[in-house]
Order: C-alpha cells, then sequence, then structure tokens
C-alpha cells in the first residue's frame, strides 16, 4: 500500500484493534440479543433480492444519517409538532429511500428480540454494511451500541451533507468537519460504485463543464437529462450500479464521474486524491480494505449512548412518555 494510505494504520485502524470505542463494540448484541444481527441480514438480502438499487439507498441513508448531529438515527423520523424532520431536506427530498425497509427490519428484530432493544441507528448502520456484502464487497465489523435521537433538524442536513455540486476544497472542508480526512473523502465516495443519481444533480455538469467531461459520456447522458425538465431521472453513478467494485475510480480517471462532486477526486494534475484514485482503481482489496475501516470511523460520529437518547419503538416517531 502507498505511503498516501498510511491513514488506514494510524487512524482508522486501531478502532479496529479496540474491541470498545466509547461505548460501542462489535459485540454489543451478544448476550442482549444473538439473533439480532443475523435477522438485520436476512431482512436486507431480500430487500436487494427484490431490488438491488435498495443497497445503494441503504448505505445513503447511514451516510446522511452520520453528517447531521451524529450516528443517531434522526434521518428516520418524520416531521412532528415539534421539529422538522430531515426527509425534506435538499440533500434528502426525494431522493433518500429505503424507509419501509429499515420498518421491516425494526419490525423483525423486535419480534426475534422479543422487546425493544435494537436502535434505530444501530440498524442503519448494519444495513450499510450488509448492503455493501449482498452486492460482491467485503465485510467489516460494525461497532454498535448507539441510542436514538429525540429530535431532528431539516435546517442541519441542509447545512451538514455535502452537495453534489461542491468543489474539493469544500468537500474537504465538510468532511474535516465531521472529525474525517482526505483519505476519507476519497474512499466513502466509492459508496458511489452502487445506485444511481437523478438528472438534477448532474444536469449542469454534462451541459456546462467540457473540460472535465468525456463528451461521449455526456453526450449519453443528455439523452436521459434534458437541459430542464425530468428532474428525476437517474443516470447510474458508474457502469457498475449493482456491484460494489472499483468502476467508480476507473470511471473518474476516464473523466467519466457522473457528479461534479465525483470528479473533483481526479483531476489529473496529480494531487494525494489523484493517486489515491489511481491506488485503487489499481487495487480492489485496498479499496475494500479502506472502505470498511472509513465506515467503522464514519460510524463512530457523535454517537448516542449510555442514557442518552433512547431506543424508539418505531424508527419514525420518537417514544411516547
Amino acid at each position: 500500500m502507498a505511503i498516501i494510505y498510511f491513514f488506514t494504520y494510524s487512524a482508522v485502524l486501531p478502532i479496529l484493534l479496540l474491541p470498545v470505542i466509547g461505548q460501542l463494540s462489535p459485540d454489543f448484541y451478544d448476550e442482549v440479543c444473538s439473533q439480532a444481527l443475523p435477522t438485520i441480514k436476512s431482512v436486507v438480502e431480500q430487500a436487494i433480492a427484490s431490488e438491488p438499487r435498495m443497497g445503494a439507498s441503504l448505505v445513503r441513508l447511514h451516510f446522511h444519517d452520520c453528517f447531521v448531529n451524529g450516528c443517531d438515527g434522526s434521518i428516520l423520523l418524520d416531521d412532528s409538532p415539534t421539529f422538522t424532520g430531515e426527509k425534506t431536506a435538499r440533500p434528502n427530498n426525494n431522493s433518500v429511500r429505503g424507509f419501509d425497509v429499515i420498518d421491516q427490519i425494526k419490525d423483525a428484530v423486535n419480534d426475534v428480540c422479543s422487546e425493544n432493544v435494537v436502535s434505530c441507528a444501530d440498524i442503519l448502520a448494519v444495513a450499510a454494511r450488509d448492503s455493501v456484502v449482498a452486492l460482491g464487497g467485503s465485510s467489516y465489523d460494525v461497532l454498535l451500541g448507539r441510542r436514538d435521537s429525540t429530535t431532528a433538524s431539516k435546517d442541519a442536513a441542509n447545512t451538514n451533507i455535502p452537495s453534489p455540486l461542491s468543489d474539493l476544497p469544500a468537500l474537504v472542508s465538510n468532511f474535516e468537519s465531521h472529525g474525517l480526512a482526505l483519505e476519507d473523502l476519497v474512499v466513502l465516495s466509492g459508496a458511489h460504485t452502487l445506485g444511481f443519481a437523478r438528472c438534477v444533480s448532474f444536469r449542469n455538469r454534462i451541459y456546462n463543464e467540457t473540460s472535465t467531461i468525456d463528451g461521449d459520456f455526456a453526450a449519453s447522458l443528455q439523452a436521459v437529462c434534458p437541459q430542464s425538465g425530468d428532474d428525476d431521472n437517474l443516470a447510474q453513478l458508474d457502469d457498475t450500479p449493482e456491484s460494489f467494485d472499483t468502476a467508480y475510480y476507473q470511471d473518474l480517471m476516464g473523466s467519466k464521474g457522473l457528479l461534479h462532486s465525483d470528479q473533483q477526486l481526479f483531476m489529473g494534475d496529480g494531487s494525494a486524491a489523484d493517486e489515491q484514485v489511481q491506488s485503487y482503481s489499481d487495487d480492489p482489496d485496498d479499496f475494500s480494505a479502506d472502505f470498511g475501516a472509513a465506515m467503522i470511523k464514519m460510524g463512530n460520529i457523535s454517537p448516542l449512548t449510555g442514557s442518552d437518547g433512547e431506543i424508539r419503538e418505531n424508527c419514525r416517531v420518537v417514544n411516547s412518555d
């Protein structure tokens, strides 16, 4: 592994070596409910078998949850009389999905555990990992023991979730504000090896960014995404949107990143980001190992533990008193 990737050892790998980080632990549910994780895995696999795109959606839910006041399940909350939730924030509205699958998982674990002991925040973290594995990626240990928030914030979601229109400095700044480095940005962006994006998120790129996009690639997308209207038309984020692989990085090197924010990671100028993209394109094993480590690091952003928060009975609403 190139020197650029020492972050995996110096910053992230210690998380893997320790059995407990704060009050999170990979074996948190072993005695509380030993069937919790197998149950989550089963529901995720069924959902992806029915609709492979759901895997990308579940990974994205975890990401968008963690970047708004920490990994606390707040993205799952519906609006209430006391707060406006995150589902209608700009990065999420008509975009994030998979809430019904999370509901199914929650019902299933409550049933198999015979009580309400598995948090919605933990379900998001485990479902993301199981989605990666179901679509061909490598497994990694998820640290568990998060509790659920009792509020959500549309404003915080609008502020904290990175925009697909962002340049590299803004992306780096955003990630650093969450305790994540450039290396984490590049590897976590590799989740875009899965799934699709809406026309509204890449329209400007395919019509106006002539110097950083392959011409034939742009033309093919213009057939899907007109200059106005059809905002919800979809295009795949890489050549293999139902397979967890390194095609995303290969596409970046060919100026075929779908989103502006994606292509910012490889500009052909020999930057640290360029070198990391090149390395992952050449070595899928390095990518898989670093991705798992970075997901663990992201999953440790400001979790609620101990007596903070609650374990929601229904992931969409705060428990009643």
